[in-house]
């Protein structure tokens, strides 16, 4: 049986647990009335037996057992059995009342459980006619046998539909749900690919282009030496990455593969490893501020590549050789602030979808819950301030 079959059954058990309960209650309530029945034979029988019935419905809701079919049936009819056994002057009106809450509600229960498969459908249709032939021939001194298959009828058709209602609703609930589901792993596939072709496209800019850009250039304002090295680590890169490798940003401006660990690393012993870099390529940059802050490792990676980037802006266009880096932290959040003296610009000039800023820098920073704010204008040089969370 498939998950949707049991867990339209869990519902229509439940459901009939509920309903026969109900009327069992009051139907005892009534039971129970002075004058109600006649000798305690009946009183005291039919208590005992409205107590079985009782535990054979709460039985039904959590067995598929037939038995607690079977046993609730017999134990309501036997309380009409004891209930009408001296005639019609032994019922008087609130055990009549009892009598019709019984066979209209309580025993017909049992009918919602008796759906949702042919098989069902016809115990349904015997269950019926049993308890309906047994009623009529019990209540037909106490009551017209029309009165009393009328009453019968309407009940056992009312807890038939609810479990038909059930039986044909929680399948395409569940489908509903499957087709939500479904949505939402499509969904988040497109999202974890849109992510990754971020990483991709930061990972080419970062490196790969970088590179290109200053061989372009023929190199200018870089040794011969740390231009072979930065080409070399390149071509380790993407050699790596054709095996199917994963990028694991570690500094600014490289990337190891494999997975990084998972300790809080020091950020002040990793600034060394971005300012050595940009020595190496003619960029004198002087540190501010806080040398020491904690900091987790992807917020880490995020902020150094973020910083990274803005001293390469500086470095290519700035028209200086130095740039101004100044770290302060608080409770809650570590700020870096780049600054340089060179030509500057007007920031409404800036092509939006231009990658260097727009994606290595303030989309790199927001990803891990950080912010960038630019501040420039012709002439009276650039600064950058980077804020990511502790």
């Amino acid at each position: 049986m498939d998950l949707i079959a049991k867990e339209r059954d869990r519902v229509l058990q439940r459901a009939a647990r509920i309903y026969g309960l109900s009327f069992t209650a009051v139907a005892a309530a009534c039971y129970v009335l002075p004058g109600a029945v006649d000798g305690p034979l009946a009183l005291w029988g039919g208590i005992g037996l409205l107590l079985v019935l009782a535990g054979s419905q709460f039985a039904l809701g959590v067995s598929r057992n037939p038995v607690w079919i079977i046993v609730p049936l017999a134990a309501g009819l036997g309380v009409v059995a004891l209930a009408t056994a001296g005639g019609s002057a032994a019922v008087g009106e609130g055990g009549m009342t009892a009598l019709q809450l019984l066979l209209s509600g309580a025993l017909a229960s049992v009918a919602i459980v008796l759906t949702g498969t042919v098989g069902r459908v016809l115990s349904l249709g015997l269950a019926f006619v049993g308890v309906t032939a047994v009623s009529l021939w019990l209540t037909s001194a106490s009551q017209e046998p029309l009165r009393t298959g009328a009453l019968l009828l309407l009940g056992w058709i009312l807890t038939a539909a609810i479990g038909m209602w059930v039986s044909g609703g929680v399948p395409q609930v569940s489908k509903r749900i499957a087709s939500i589901g479904r949505a939402h792993r499509a969904e988040r596939q497109a999202s974890e690919l849109e992510a990754q072709r971020r990483q991709s496209a930061r990972l080419l800019h970062d490196t790969v282009l970088a590179t290109l850009t200053l061989l372009a250039h023929s190199g200018v304002g870089v040794t011969p030496e740390a231009l072979r090295q930065q080409a070399a680590d390149d071509a380790r890169l993407l050699r790596q990455l054709r095996l199917g490798s994963t990028p694991n940003p570690q500094s600014s401006g490289s990337y190891q593969l494999g997975s990084g660990g998972e300790s809080e690393p020091v950020l002040g012993r990793t600034l060394e490893s971005v300012k050595q870099r940009f020595g190496r390529m003619g960029l004198e940059v002087s540190w501010h501020g806080t040398g020491q802050v904690l900091l987790p490792s992807e917020v880490l990676d995020a902020f150094l590549l973020a910083l990274a980037e803005c001293l390469e802006n500086v470095r290519r266009h700035s028209g200086v050789t130095q740039a101004h880096v100044t770290i302060t932290d608080d409770d809650t959040t570590v700020r870096a602030m780049v600054t340089d003296a060179g030509v500057g610009f007007d920031i409404a000039d800036i092509d939006e979808a231009k990658l260097g800023f727009a994606e290595s820098v303030v989309a790199r920073l927001r990803d891990v819950g950080g912010n960038a704010r630019l501040f420039s204008s012709p002439g009276a040089g650039t600064t950058v301030v980077l804020e990511v969370p502790r």
